[in-house]
């Protein structure tokens, strides 16, 4: 018989885990009144009377076939009296024993029927809380594994207990905020086994000393979410199971098989609420704040080995050892179980392993049912009176409920990170939107003023052309008019002179026609002469024809001469403003030698136009002022300002370079403004993408922008705007150091202070500090350094109030990053403006928040510049919070 043991081992398979398939709904069940329940000495019949009671079901299985047949002459050993929740053992004929169970199930109850009356409620429990056990004890072959693990693939009627109790749990708990994790175990030989991972075949079992639990460090614990990973599991399980064929089942169970489900759930506590709304004393408006708990639960599923006799199932050899192996670890179950009923001292839990796993379930806190099966056919009567006599004892067990729940201050705590984060969001989509619609406004408003202005141009051009055609249509009818006075009068002389008399009237008539003929005869003799004419230059012309090919070719030739002449004119005003670059950068050369800066140059000169040869440095001694004065009396200023739009390149580079260089002399500024130059660079700065028109363009406006009645203008034209898209849009490092001069000689301005931080110039010279090249950061901290000390004099006049807008457009972090930076003139500036806005209480909690404090405190004693050292002490002696702030810390200033 020893070959007919046959062990179902399959292969371990993946679950995947998916989201819920339907939308979950919160169970809303009060929590069971009290939290513990003790056992009492006696087990009353009716389970509601005492809730930790351990309930008892009981299932008779129909005849099979081989029953039918065996059986035939025999009545059932079974008797059932489901509506009076009673069953009958026949001893014989006259005979019989009866018994009460909680539920007393007929052979034609539903897997449905089955499941409400002996699992809903442990789930429900489970759900709410606290610990279940479902598990079901029977003589082997009558339906246990049936009743608790049918996957129902055929007929979904089929399905068991542990498929339809976790539909029930999916359908309760939230897959946002809970969690369920399931292993799967067998007890094969007093050995425990994993079902998921059949390589881990000798899990422990390990008691935990402080609370008592059960815990199996090493079993595969993987987390579903719902039904269809769950079906799987289950298939892999039960390919993993041992089962073997006796002659009591062709498929029986040899392993005890246990189903863990571990569910963990999010719940509030509203118990405040609740009693102000049952006549507290407090109000119903008035409620204090929900604690988050975290319920830990645990529902376990056991599928015991049939009970058997060794000479009815026919087991020898392997398959005996397994039958003494499960009859002894029910024996140890039965032990305990008896020890619970009677109210023993000591309850063998340590006998075996399943004992040991099944400690919470009988004597602890769980909530527990059973369901016994039995069988009908009187051959087996002994058996099932041993089944029947189980369940009576198990009745007598009673456990004490205590449900498992904690304070979840994590979730609480992610919850409200994700509260501020959204809030975050919202305002800065808010800020962002309000920015936006301002800018469009702006847009708007400058596209309308642009739109207005055009319509008044062509307006006044229409009036006066209309002006223009009435004034000629006044000279035209003035003229016809004079025509008709002059016809007028000369017709009145006629009649005046015709008036003389009759005498003369006769002769004057023969004369008139004397003079008539005359005329006709010289007309006819000047016909004849025109054709004679005529002919002769038809001649002429002919052998002439020769001669005015030659007049054609001269007059080409003076043409190539005047195009060639313009060309050597173009070019001569190109040397000249060459020639003027090269004197004015030699003598800027000449300057830093003398001083002996190596390092300082003027903003406006492009480096790549400081190698100059050794010849080009002669004959300088008159310095740039004459070079201009030569240019402008040879040249003249909008000559040179109409070549910025030449088409030629190399023509328009020289170009702006010259006029970048006129505007570094503060007498030539005016002239450039007057004549257009300024909007003709910030044209380049708008239209071409070169970046050497780009960066000496910038350059001039820089030059430009050292003048404070130039800067309104620069303004006025949008010039900060185009600026600031430089800025963004370079790369090359001396181009933004062209753009950062501009933009800090700007903020030099107080009455341009408002409109340039709302034309993006702070946030400009921020964004230029991407670049890392010391002398664009020095362009950059003077401009900010600019803008302070203009915003803080606005503070101190009234003009200004509230936090200052370099910490609003977050410049604090680079400053206080860079006011110890190794590069002189970029820790001077920073200092001076962190002087500047530490001035003002209102900027206080920022840079004490941000760091500056302690830069201020080393300012004030290590800085080079005492004025600047002064400046940082008399502050920090003078604000409040930052003199509340250094005696917290222990500082003396």
């Amino acid at each position: 018989m020893a070959s007919s043991n046959i062990h179902r081992n399959g292969t371990q398979r993946g679950i995947i885990s998916n989201k819920f398939d339907r939308p979950l709904k919160p169970r809303h069940r009060p929590p069971s009144p009290g939290s513990t329940f003790r056992r009492n000495s006696s087990a009353p019949r009716n389970a509601d009377a005492v809730p930790g009671r351990v309930r008892v079901a009981v299932r008779l299985r129909p005849r099979n076939a081989e029953e039918m047949i065996a059986d035939a002459d025999f009545a059932d050993c079974v008797e059932l009296q489901p509506e009076l929740k009673r069953l009958k053992l026949r001893r014989n004929n006259w005979d019989s024993d009866t018994y009460e169970f909680d539920e007393v199930l007929t052979e034609y109850a539903s897997q449905k029927r089955v499941y409400e009356v002996v699992a809903k409620p442990v789930v429900e429990s489970v759900l709410d809380g606290y610990n279940g056990t479902v598990m079901a004890y029977g003589q082997t072959g009558t339906g246990k594994t049936f009743t608790l693990g049918s996957l129902g693939e055929g007929d979904t009627s089929d399905r068991g207990i542990m498929v339809r109790s976790m539909e029930d749990i999916f359908a309760e708990l939230s897959p946002d905020t809970d969690s369920i994790t399931v292993s799967y175990l067998q007890l094969y030989m007093e050995t425990l086994q994993d079902l998921l991972n059949p390589v881990n075949d000798n899990i422990p079992i390990v008691d935990d000393p402080r609370t008592g639990d059960v815990s199996l460090p090493g079993a595969t614990l993987v987390e579903i979410r719902d039904q269809q990973s769950l079906l799987e599991l289950l298939r892999v399980g039960e390919a993993n199971r041992i089962a073997a064929n006796t002659k009591l089942n062709t498929e029986s169970s040899r392993s005890h098989a246990i189903l863990m489900v571990h569910i963990k759930r999010s719940v509030m506590d509203n118990e405040d609420i609740e009693s102000s709304e049952n006549g507290g004393d407090t109000p119903n408006f008035i409620t204090k704040p929900s604690k988050p708990l975290v319920r830990k639960s645990k529902l376990v599923v056991v599928d015991l080995a049939g009970s058997e006799r060794v000479h009815k199932s026919g087991s020898e050899g392997h398959m005996l050892e397994e039958a003494k192996s499960i009859n002894l670890s029910l024996s140890s179950l039965g032990k305990c179980i008896n020890a619970l009923a009677e109210n023993s001292a000591h309850v063998p839990f340590r006998d075996s392993k399943l004992t040991r796993m099944l400690r919470d379930s009988f004597g602890g806190t769980a909530r527990t049912s059973l369901i016994v099966t039995i069988g009908p056919s009187p051959r087996h009567r002994g058996e099932t009176s041993s089944t029947i006599l189980f369940g009576q004892r198990a009745m007598k067990v009673e456990n004490m409920l205590k449900i498992k729940e904690e304070f979840d201050y994590k979730s609480l705590s992610r919850k409200l990170e994700v509260q501020l984060d959204k809030l975050i969001a919202e305002n800065e989509r808010q800020q962002k939107a309000f920015d936006d619609e301002v800018e469009k406004i702006n847009l708007e408003a400058q596209c309308r003023i642009a739109e207005v202005e055009r319509n008044f141009a062509d307006a006044l051009e229409k009036e006066r052309l209309k002006c223009q055609m009435e004034y000629m249509e006044l000279v035209k009818e003035l003229e016809q008019k004079l025509v008709l006075n002059q016809e007028r009068h000369d017709c009145n002389r006629f009649v005046a002179d015709c008036g003389e008399g009759p005498a003369s009237s006769s002769a004057d008539v023969s004369e008139l026609k004397m003079l008539l003929e005359k005329e006709n005869k010289q007309r006819k003799a000047a016909e004849e002469e025109l054709e004679r004419l005529k002919g002769q230059l038809g001649k002429h012309t002919r052998s002439e024809g020769g001669e005015d090919l030659e007049v054609i070719k001269l007059r080409n030739f003076l043409e190539d001469e005047a195009n060639q002449k313009k060309k050597l004119e173009e070019e001569i005003i190109i040397l000249r403003s060459q020639l003027l670059q090269l004197n004015f950068e030699a003598d800027q050369m000449r300057r830093c030698l003398e001083s002996g800066s190596s390092g300082s140059s003027f903003p406006s000169i492009d480096p790549s136009m400081t190698h100059v040869r050794h010849s080009q440095l002669k004959d300088t001694g008159n310095g740039p002022k004459s070079s201009v004065t030569t240019l402008f009396e040879q040249v003249g200023l909008q000559k040179i300002l109409s070549l910025l739009e030449s088409d030629d390149a190399n023509m328009r580079i020289h170009a702006v370079k010259v006029v970048a260089n006129l505007a570094a002399e503060e007498a030539n500024q005016k002239r450039i403004v007057e004549s257009g130059g300024l909007t003709s660079l910030l044209m380049l700065l708008r239209r071409y993408e070169d970046e050497t028109v780009r960066r000496v363009a910038a350059g001039a406006i820089a030059n430009l922008a050292m003048n404070e009645a130039n800067q309104e203008l620069i303004m006025a034209e949008g010039g900060i705007t185009l600026l600031s898209m430089t800025a963004s849009d370079a790369e090359d490092p001396q181009t933004l150091r062209m753009v950062a001069g501009a933009i800090a000689n700007l903020c030099g301005n107080d009455k341009i202070l408002m409109k340039l931080r709302s034309q993006g110039g702070i946030k400009a010279l921020l964004g230029i500090v991407r670049c890392g090249h010391p002398d664009v950061l020095s362009q950059v901290a003077r401009g900010i350094a600019n803008f302070a000390k203009c915003e803080s004099r606005s503070s101190n006049q009234g003009i200004k109030s509230g936090r200052s807008f370099l910490i609003e457009d977050g410049a604090l972090p680079w400053i206080v990053q860079n006011a110890n930076n190794e590069a002189a003139p970029i820790r001077r500036h920073i200092e001076l403006a962190l002087c500047h806005l530490a001035q003002h209480e209102v900027n206080a909690k920022d840079m004490i928040s941000g760091g500056a404090l302690w830069e201020l405190v080393r300012i004030s004693r290590d800085c080079s510049r005492e004025d600047i050292r002064s400046l940082a002490r008399r502050t920090l002696s003078s604000i409040p919070t930052f003199k509340s702030e250094l005696r917290r810390l222990r500082i003396e200033c």
